[in-house]
């Protein structure tokens, strides 16, 4: 019997109806190369919790929970847990410091004459390595999360001014591209997108967005995700998706230049 394949991953549908605001104490500290970060306050959020459990209920064919989740419950204790693979602790936070210390655009040095890169910038990295494989996702019919890097700094503690989203779908008009998201800040909202140019990716790039964040998008990358089932799924009648998940190994931190 051939199983029945999930509908498109839409925000509206699929993502959870209650937004990333949380009690003002740190849901878990967890530790990284860089000392002990907080995660989980009203500030930084659950944003990577609620966007690997809702790709994994979509995963499994089953509508999130409709209610928000008390601190300590298991669907609470789940989207914490997501959150910290969500972080892929040493490596995936090594990534987002990495990124947090580039520089927009290429930058460049002058060798006899020529001007030589030396060191590939967020829009070069976004534009040319990530994107192809968001976008291989998503034609593939997989949503792709997101690392969305937000702050330029050389303090780990900035870390959690970093954001996650969930990007389902795109639209491309010549070098112009919009990219569909779920953002855990607005929940069930279709209407949230990131958009840029692909013309120069040598060049700074505005990654304009709509996000519930206040800060600028200064580039994104695919997170590792593997998928896990939520709570109240195992054993579930409704059939789990056949299509093995477009699933991205875990990248090794790519050298400054």
């Amino acid at each position: 019997m051939i199983q029945p394949q999930p509908a498109r991953f839409s925000p509206s549908a699929h993502g959870f109806v209650f937004t990333n605001s949380w009690p003002s104490a740190p849901a878990v500290s967890i530790s990284t190369p860089f000392g002990s970060v907080g995660i989980g306050n009203a500030a930084a959020g659950l944003c990577g919790g609620m966007v690997f459990a809702a790709l994994d209920y979509w995963q499994a064919q089953v509508l999130p929970p409709a209610s928000q989740p008390a601190p300590g419950t298991p669907l609470y204790q789940f989207i914490v847990r997501r959150l910290i693979d969500s972080w892929r602790i040493p490596a995936g936070v090594a990534e987002y410091y990495q990124w947090m210390n580039l520089p927009d655009g290429d930058s460049s040095l002058t060798v006899f004459g020529r001007s030589v890169v030396s060191q590939r910038g967020l829009a070069r990295r976004t534009i040319e390595e990530e994107w192809p494989e968001v976008r291989a996702s998503l034609d593939a019919g997989i949503p792709a999360a997101l690392g969305l890097v937000t702050v330029a700094s050389a303090n780990p503690a900035q870390l959690g001014r970093n954001h996650q989203a969930l990007a389902c779908g795109y639209q491309i008009a010549g070098s112009e591209v919009s990219v569909q998201v779920y953002d855990p800040n607005r929940g069930q909202d279709d209407g949230v997108c990131i958009q840029f140019d692909t013309a120069d990716s040598s060049a700074a790039t505005a990654f304009r967005h709509n996000l519930n964040i206040g800060y600028p998008v200064r580039g994104f990358f695919l997170t590792a995700y593997s998928p896990a089932m939520p709570p109240g799924t195992a054993g579930s009648e409704t059939p789990v998706r056949s299509v093995a998940p477009f699933v991205r190994p875990a990248p090794t931190v790519r050298p400054a230049g």
